[in-house]
């Protein structure tokens, strides 16, 4: 396994140390575009990676990484269509202004909370299920 360090501008210009915190592990089961993807991921929802954020571009990422360009470019593929990072042209790709899941996972449990009271199913009862679910 090998860490690699990024950098990326914030759309102010200045120049944002995201630290070493990018590992991925060739021999690992997961493939190195899924590892890449849910580290960024991870960064975005802990804070490492702000709104505005600007990514370092798919080529200057797999020289980073050691990793093919397509290997990076499908991560960031994953991540648009998911609505966590934004490509603008030629300015690069970008952490998203909002995180799509504030609002889908709002509907995902209100719909729950609305099938676990019509089943009977008090608040303890219906985490239990929650917690189940993730094992």
């Amino acid at each position: 396994m090998h860490t690699t360090k990024l950098a990326g501008l914030c759309d102010t210009g200045h120049v944002t140390d995201l630290g070493e915190w990018v590992q991925v592990d060739p021999r690992a089961a997961r493939p190195l575009f899924d590892q890449l993807r849910t580290q960024i991921i991870e960064g975005i929802r802990d804070g490492r990676l702000s709104p505005g954020t600007r990514l370092p571009t798919v080529r200057e990422l797999a020289v980073q990484t050691t990793m093919a360009v397509n290997t990076v470019a499908r991560a960031y593929r994953e991540l648009e269509t998911a609505g966590l990072v934004e490509t603008r042209g030629r300015f690069g790709t970008f952490v998203a202004r909002a995180d799509p899941a504030d609002s889908a996972m709002a509907s995902a449990a209100h719909t729950y909370v609305v099938a676990a009271r019509a089943l009977g199913l008090n608040k303890a009862a219906a985490l239990r299920y929650v917690d189940a679910a993730f094992g």
